[in-house]
């Protein structure tokens, strides 16, 4: 039986600029904690997140770009 983990998402910041959107959220689980940090680009078609480390979370959260490779892409 394969069981799917489900996270709880609590959004610790949200920012938006040129029509972009940033947020960062904590995604908590059994015996699992890890920030996530979503990119929302209407415009361009573009969403994508990537979990990062607790200690990275704001890093990631201010240069989202600078940390996003081809896995993390969601659609195009």
């Amino acid at each position: 039986m394969n069981t799917q983990r489900t996270y709880t998402r609590t959004e610790l910041a949200h920012r938006a600029s040129g029509g972009v959107e940033v947020t960062l959220f904590w995604a908590q689980s059994d015996g699992e904690d890890k920030a996530v940090v979503c990119v929302l680009d209407p415009r361009e078609g573009v969403c994508f997140e990537i979990s990062t480390d607790p200690y990275l979370a704001l890093e990631v959260y201010y240069h989202p770009f600078a940390y996003r490779d081809e896995d993390s892409r969601l659609a195009a």
